[in-house]
C-alpha cells in the first residue's frame, strides 16, 4: 500500500507499526515538498489513495504552503487550516527529520471540534437575535401600558375635577 522510507538504516518494526496504526495522519515530504510517504490514517482522513499523492507537491493536495513555510524556517511549525476540497479541518505539526532531507507532518482531524464551534456561534447569534426580539416586544408592551395608564389617569383626573367642581358648587350654594 505505502512505500517504505529508506533512511539508510534499518527501521525498527515498531516504528513502522506506529506509523501504520496511529490515528493521526502522517505525511513525509522531501526538501522540494514532494510527498514521499503517507500513512493509512492520512489517506482515510483526506479520502484519497497514496498513488494520487506520492511524488506530487504537498501544496497541490493540501492547498496550503505549510510545508514551504516550515522548510523556510528550517524548523517546527504548527498550523490550523481547512481543506474545503476534502471537507476537513486539521491541525498539523510540521518538523524536520534530523539527518534526512525530509519534513514530517502529523495531521489531526479537528472537523468535529470546528463544527461544534460553528454550531455554538450560530446558536449564540440566534439567541442574541431572539433576545433583541424579546426586548423589543417588552418595550412595545411597556409603551402600550404607559399609554393606557396615561389615558386612564387623564380620564380619572377629568372625573375627579368634575367631582371637585360639583362639591365646590354645592358648598357655594
Amino acid at each position: 500500500m505505502n512505500e517504505t522510507i529508506d533512511t539508510g538504516q534499518d527501521t525498527p518494526s515498531y516504528v513502522s507499526a506506529i506509523l501504520e496504526q496511529t490515528p493521526n495522519g502522517v505525511l513525509l515530504v522531501d526538501n522540494k515538498t514532494l510527498i514521499q510517504y503517507v500513512n493509512p490514517s492520512f489517506l482515510d482522513m483526506f479520502q484519497c489513495r497514496d498513488e494520487e499523492l506520492l511524488g506530487k507537491p504537498a501544496a497541490d493536495f493540501l492547498h496550503s504552503d505549510c510545508f514551504e513555510r516550515a522548510i523556510k524556517k528550517d524548523g517546527r511549525l504548527i498550523v490550523k487550516e481547512v481543506s474545503s476540497e476534502h471537507n476537513i479541518y486539521f491541525r498539523a505539526g510540521l518538523f524536520p527529520i534530523k539527518g534526512e532531507d525530509l519534513f514530517c507532518g502529523i495531521f489531526i482531524d479537528i472537523s468535529e471540534e470546528e463544527e461544534a464551534k460553528n454550531h455554538y456561534r450560530e446558536l449564540k447569534a440566534q439567541t442574541l437575535q431572539r433576545a433583541q426580539e424579546v426586548i423589543g416586544g417588552q418595550m412595545e408592551t411597556a409603551q402600550e401600558i404607559a399609554r393606557l395608564l396615561g389615558e386612564t389617569t387623564a380620564e380619572t383626573k377629568v372625573l375627579l375635577v368634575k367631582l371637585m367642581s360639583l362639591f365646590e358648587e354645592e358648598e357655594d350654594k
